[in-house]
């Protein structure tokens, strides 16, 4: 069995354990909770030390859930994804396939730590009604990095990243940009400010030629193109920190997108393999 074999089946009992076992990972149903005490395991191994970063919101207590990988006394490499859902779906794309890729990239640099220091985060409440409130996970994280007077070097945001498609579709001012016409390409989105991280990150993903990966560069933070801003990289351009999303293009791509049709079945576990290899170059990529 190759490697990407390997992870490829490593990815799919992790979308088993977090998407059909648990299922919908919300504060009502419970699943948020029994998410998080899944990737508490799952993020264990070798000599990795999970730190649980708990708040309470909607009447619980929930937490982010981070990893420190490599030297100390450097700005980290934020890579993050969020674990919950919204209510009624076992969010096998949205976004299980993040957090499985993520759980994949701790386990390589477990065995090989990376030169310079990567601080993997498990996110917690991404999903209405949290999305751009105080209660969610990301903006938790990032004031809680500016109460410790630390900036991170920049954050890679997974989003929706299993997906693959014979079509494509783009919002409006793209369809003309001369994107690919296939969905079997992995995007990464940045605003003006992040353009040094998006060069390095999308550097790091050319070393992997069995991944396409395009690029996009939107002015104003996403104010004209607001599709780009729906994920946690928002979190960190709001305090003009650098971020990049990578993500299969999320509903421009996926039909099931919220939708309880999200299942695992759905996934390209081959595509988000060669995904955990294209992540793996780009954090070895010295800043």
């Amino acid at each position: 069995m190759t490697q990407r074999e390997a992870t490829s089946a490593e990815l799919r009992a992790d979308a088993g354990s977090l998407c059909r076992d648990i299922g919908e990972r919300t504060v009502r149903s419970g699943g948020l909770a029994a998410a998080e005490a899944f990737l508490l395991h799952a993020l264990q191994p070798g000599n990795l030390t999970v730190q649980r970063q708990a708040y309470r919101a909607f009447g619980a207590e929930v937490a982010n859930l981070v990893v420190d990988i490599g030297p100390s006394g450097a700005a980290p490499l934020i890579v993050g994804a969020h674990y919950d859902t919204v209510p009624g779906t076992e969010g096998a794309d949205d976004n299980g396939s993040a957090v499985c890729v993520l759980l994949a990239l701790a386990r390589r640099l477990a065995q090989r730590p990376p030169s310079g220091p990567v601080r993997l985060v498990a996110f917690t409440l991404e999903e209405a009604p949290a999305f751009a409130t105080g209660n969610q996970g990301s903006r938790v994280f990032v004031r809680e990095m500016e109460r410790a007077g630390e900036r991170p070097r920049g954050a890679i945001v997974l989003e929706m990243v299993g997906y693959t498609a014979p079509e494509q579709a783009y919002p409006g001012p793209l369809r003309l940009a001369g994107y690919p016409s296939r969905g079997d390409f992995i995007g990464i989105v940045s605003n003006r400010r992040s353009r040094r991280l998006l060069q390095e990150t999308a550097s790091g993903f050319r070393r992997n030629p069995a991944l396409p990966v395009e690029t996009l560069t939107v002015p104003l933070d996403g104010a004209i193109l607001p599709a780009v801003r729906l994920s946690d990289h928002a979190s960190f351009w709001d305090v003009r920190w650098p971020a990049v999303m990578v993500t299969d293009t999320a509903f421009f791509r996926n039909p099931h997108y919220h939708l309880p049709s999200d299942r695992i079945e759905t996934l390209d576990f081959d595509f988000m393999a060669r995904l955990v290899d294209s992540l793996e170059c780009a954090v070895r990529v010295p800043g």
